[in-house]
C-alpha cells in the first residue's frame, strides 16, 4: 500500500491486526442489531450498569494524546501535567452528586436538552453547536494527529495513510452499532490501556539500576528542579498551583458534567445510583494516570534524554522501542489503538446524537425515528471528515496536550457558567444563558484565533499578554459569570414551576436531600475519594 514502510516485527504486527479486527467485531456483535430505535442508538436503551459507566467515562477520555502528550509533558516539566487527572476526580464528584441527578430525573438524552428544560430552546441550539466544535477540533482532530504523528515515527506509516486507516476502522463500528458498541468496546479497551501503560511503567523503572539509578535520592538527583512537585509556584508553562486551582474546574466542569462526548454514559444509565456511580468510579480511575502516564516520561528524562533530545513527544516512543521487548511491543501499540479509537468513538457518538436530536429534531419535530438514527449516522461521517482535515493543522501546536486544553480554555467559560450559575441559582433567566453563551463563544473564537500560531509561532494573549491558558480560562469565566448575573436581575424572574425540579434549593442540599445509605451511598464513596485525592497531593506537593 502507498504510503507505508513497515518497520515492526511481524508478531507485533500479527496483534496489532488481530486487535484491530477483533475490536471492530466486537463493537458491531455488542450492537445485536443495527435497526435500532433512537433510544437504543444514542442510550444504549438506558442499560449501562456502573461499572460500565466508569469504565467508559475513562476510555473515552483517555486518548493518544493522554499517552503521548503526558509522557512528554512528564519529559518536559514533570509531575505537575498530573493534575489535570487528579483535579478530574474533583470533577468528576462533582458530576456524580451534582449534576447526575438532575440529568437522570429529567430524563435527557442531551446535555442540551437540559439546557433547553432550565432556559430556552434557543440555548440548546447554541450548545449543541458549541459541542460539536468540541468534539470536531479537540476530541477528534487532536487524537487523530497525536496517534499518526507517533505511527509515523514508530511504523514508519504516514500521517495521512494513519489518518485515513484509523478513523475507517473506528468509524465502522461506532456510526452503525451506536453508543452500546461505543461502551462496550470502550470496557475492553480501558483494561488493555491500563495494562499497556502499567507495562511501559515498569520496564522504565527496572531500568533504572542499569543506569545507576538504585534510590530515589538518586533519581531526584538527576531531574530537574520540581520535576516531581504536583504543585509549583513559578511553573514555566503557567501551572502554577493558583492557575490550577482556579483555571481547571472551569475547564473540567465543561469537560466532566456538561460534554456531551463525556456524559453520554452517564445518561445511559440505568438507574439513578448507576449514574452516579459511574463518575465516582472513574474518578478512582483518574488517580492512576500521573503514574502510569506522567511518570513515565519523568523516567525518560532519567533514562534516554540524550536520545530524545529536544523532541519531547517522541519520549514514549522512545521508551517502548529501547525498553519493551517484542510481542508486548504489540500489546502497547494495541494499548495505543485502544486510546485513539475509544475517544474517536465517544465524541462521533456524541455529534451524531447532537446533530439528530438538538438540531434536525428541533427543526422538524415530526421526523421519524428511523431517519433521526440515519441522520445521526450520515452526520458522523460528515464529522469523522472535517475532523480528518482539521488534524492536519495539528502541527501548528508545540505540545499535543496543551493544544487540546487551550482549545477547551476558550471554549469552556460560558457553558460552565451556564451551567453552575443553572443549577445553583434560581434567579438566572434565559436571557442570561442565551446572552452569556452567544458573548461568551464570540470571546473564544477571538481568543482561539489570536492564540492559533498561524503567522509564525507566538501566541497573542499568551506570550504578548501573558496570560497563560489556564488563567485565560478563570478571567474569561468571571467575565461569563458578571454577564450572567446583571442580565438575569435586568430581566424576568423565571417562574418557581418551571425550575423546580432543575435546580438546588441551596448548596447544601447536594448532601441533605435524601438519607445516607452507609457505605455505599455515593456521598460517602465521594467524601473517602476526597480524603484519598487530599493525601496524595499532600505526598506529592
Amino acid at each position: 500500500m502507498p504510503g507505508i514502510r513497515l518497520n515492526i516485527p511481524i508478531l507485533d504486527l500479527i496483534i496489532i491486526i488481530v486487535y484491530l479486527i477483533g475490536i471492530v467485531v466486537v463493537g458491531l456483535v455488542s450492537a445485536k442489531r443495527f435497526r435500532q430505535s433512537s433510544r437504543e442508538y444514542f442510550l444504549a436503551g438506558k442499560s449501562l450498569s456502573w461499572p460500565v459507566v466508569g469504565a467508559a467515562l475513562f476510555a473515552a477520555n483517555i486518548s493518544t494524546i493522554h499517552l503521548v502528550g503526558l509522557a512528554a509533558s512528564g519529559y518536559n516539566e514533570g509531575m505537575v501535567w498530573g493534575n489535570f487527572e487528579w483535579m478530574a476526580t474533583f470533577t468528576l464528584i462533582i458530576l456524580g452528586l451534582v449534576f447526575a441527578p438532575f440529568y437522570f430525573k429529567t430524563k435527557i438524552s442531551t446535555l442540551p436538552e437540559f439546557l433547553e428544560k432550565r432556559y430556552s430552546s434557543a440555548s440548546r441550539i447554541i450548545l449543541a453547536i458549541m459541542a460539536i466544535a468540541a468534539a470536531l477540533f479537540i476530541h477528534i482532530g487532536m487524537s487523530i494527529y497525536a496517534s499518526a504523528a507517533v505511527f509515523k515515527q514508530f511504523f514508519g506509516i504516514d500521517v495521512l495513510t494513519s489518518i485515513i486507516i484509523i478513523s475507517v476502522m473506528t468509524a465502522i463500528y461506532t456510526v452503525l452499532g451506536g453508543l452500546k458498541a461505543v461502551v462496550v468496546t470502550e470496557t475492553i479497551q480501558s483494561v488493555i490501556l491500563i495494562l499497556g501503560a502499567v507495562t511501559v511503567t515498569l520496564f522504565a523503572i527496572f531500568a533504572l539500576p542499569a543506569h545507576g539509578i538504585t534510590g530515589l535520592a538518586q533519581f531526584k538527583a538527576a531531574l530537574k528542579p520540581d520535576q516531581l512537585s504536583m504543585l509549583q509556584t513559578h511553573s514555566q508553562v503557567g501551572l502554577n498551583w493558583y492557575a490550577v486551582l482556579l483555571g481547571y474546574p472551569v475547564l473540567g466542569i465543561w469537560y466532566w458534567c456538561t460534554d456531551q462526548t463525556i456524559v453520554q454514559r452517564v445518561l445511559g444509565a440505568r438507574s439513578q445510583r448507576d449514574a452516579q456511580l459511574g463518575p465516582l468510579f472513574a474518578g478512582f480511575l483518574k488517580l492512576l494516570p500521573p503514574f502510569i502516564l506522567v511518570l513515565p516520561g519523568v523516567i525518560g528524562y532519567v533514562l534516554f534524554r540524550d536520545l530524545i533530545g529536544q523532541d519531547a513527544n517522541q519520549t514514549l516512543p522512545v521508551l517502548i522501542n529501547q525498553l519493551i521487548p517484542t510481542g508486548l511491543k504489540g500489546l502497547i501499540t494495541a494499548a495505543l489503538l485502544a486510546a485513539l479509537m475509544s475517544t474517536i468513538a465517544a465524541a462521533l457518538n456524541s455529534a451524531a446524537t447532537l446533530v439528530a436530536v438538538d438540531i434536525v429534531h428541533k427543526i422538524k419535530p415530526d421526523i421519524s425515528d428511523e431517519k433521526q438514527v440515519k441522520i445521526g449516522r450520515l452526520s458522523a461521517v460528515v464529522v469523522m471528515i472535517l475532523a480528518m482535515l482539521w488534524s492536519t493543522q495539528g502541527g501548528k501546536y508545540s505540545s499535543i496536550f496543551e493544544a487540546i486544553n487551550a482549545i477547551a480554555s476558550d471554549l469552556a467559560p460560558p457553558i460552565t457558567a451556564v451551567f453552575l450559575w443553572g443549577v445553583f441559582w434560581r434567579r438566572g433567566t434565559k436571557q442570561a444563558a442565551l446572552a452569556t453563551l452567544i458573548s461568551g463563544f464570540s470571546m473564544g473564537i477571538v481568543a482561539f484565533i489570536l492564540d492559533l500560531p498561524v503567522f509564525g509561532t507566538e501566541k497573542i494573549i499568551t506570550h504578548k499578554l501573558g496570560i497563560p491558558f489556564m488563567m485565560q480560562a478563570w478571567w474569561m469565566f468571571v467575565i461569563c459569570s458578571v454577564i450572567f448575573v446583571i442580565v438575569s436581575l435586568c430581566t424576568p424572574k423565571p417562574s418557581e414551576e418551571s425550575i423546580r425540579e432543575l435546580t438546588w434549593e441551596k448548596p447544601s442540599r447536594v448532601f441533605t436531600q435524601e438519607k445516607f445509605q452507609g457505605l455505599t451511598d455515593p456521598r460517602t464513596i465521594a467524601v473517602g475519594l476526597l480524603i484519598i485525592l487530599m493525601a496524595l497531593y499532600i505526598i506529592f506537593r
